[in-house]
């Protein structure tokens, strides 16, 4: 039985491949790194795969953004202007994407997978679990904790003026590297804005959910628009990410998360020598 000419199995392989991603794009925030290759398994070619990847995942970010209403309170010009640069940059990458040759995109691959490999080792969102964690464990009545209360209360949560100009260079890129690859960006988006030294983990945490998906939803319109998109394939993937991400939380408290990005660096590394040795020799 097949469905546009796609056989069942092909599809259920790929919304296991969607689970996956989902689950491990809670984890570690790198769901690409396993729907990505999974599609060029099934012998998907590179730029298309890619394609129909950002329209598979994407619906990812809709929950996301919807889920961390919560986190976003006080943010509103951060929001505006986080989504800004995303959609900005998922112009940008997903035209890179579109009109240069297929062979630049084949050859960028392996590094950019290499890239967001390193990303998830360096691990910034534990950085940020670490700095709020140390915040909390000096207490209120601490100097530091008096002088941290004393910068907060001068500036409004939301006063982009005071951020970093070299933190909004770094939030564009990974809008582009969103629009044009996106293996890794939202926990490129996380150590961006981790150093930056904006707010708290749940909220940098959350605005980088909205860098993600202004790139991700204007670049998959653009696919969308130019017919570059495998629409079965992209459902099915769709479908998993959902599940994925549904039943990540209850699994991964039980496992510890140096395993988990351990996993997913080795991963990483060892599809970039693959598609890398493919590619290059």
């Amino acid at each position: 039985m097949t469905i546009a000419g796609i056989s069942i199995v092909t599809l259920l392989l790929v919304l296991l491949a969607g689970i996956g991603a989902g689950f491990v794009g809670y984890a570690v925030g790198a769901s690409s790194l396993v729907s990505y290759p999974a599609l060029l398994a099934l012998g998907i070619p590179p730029v298309l795969a890619n394609t129909t990847n950002t329209v598979g995942v994407v619906g990812t970010g809709v929950g996301g953004c919807i889920s961390a209403r919560r986190e976003l309170t006080g943010h509103r010009t951060r929001v505006i202007l986080y989504a800004t640069i995303g959609v900005l940059g998922g112009i940008v990458g997903g035209l890179l994407l579109l009109e240069l040759p297929a062979a630049v995109f084949e050859y960028l691959v392996p590094p950019l997978i290499l890239f967001s490999a390193l990303i998830i080792a360096l691990n910034p969102r534990e950085r940020a679990h670490a700095r709020d964690a140390v915040g909390k464990a000096l207490g209120p009545d601490s100097a530091q904790a008096r002088d941290a209360a004393a910068v907060a209360a001068s500036r409004p949560k939301d006063d982009v003026r005071r951020d970093p100009w070299w933190m909004w260079l770094g939030v564009s890129f990974v809008g582009i590297y969103s629009g044009y690859f996106g293996a890794g960006a939202g926990t490129l988006a996380l150590a961006m804005l981790d150093v930056g030294k904006i707010g708290p983990f749940h909220e940098i945490n959350a605005l980088k959910t909205v860098v993600g998906f202004g790139a991700n939803i204007t670049a998959s319109i653009m696919f969308i628009v130019r017919g570059s998109v495998n629409w079965p394939f992209a459902v099915a993937l769709c479908a998993g990410c959902f599940i994925g991400s549904y039943i990540a939380p209850p699994i991964t408290r039980r496992i510890p998360a140096r395993i988990m990005r351990a996993a997913a660096v080795l991963a990483g590394v060892i599809l970039a020598v693959k598609l890398g040795w493919s590619t290059y020799f």
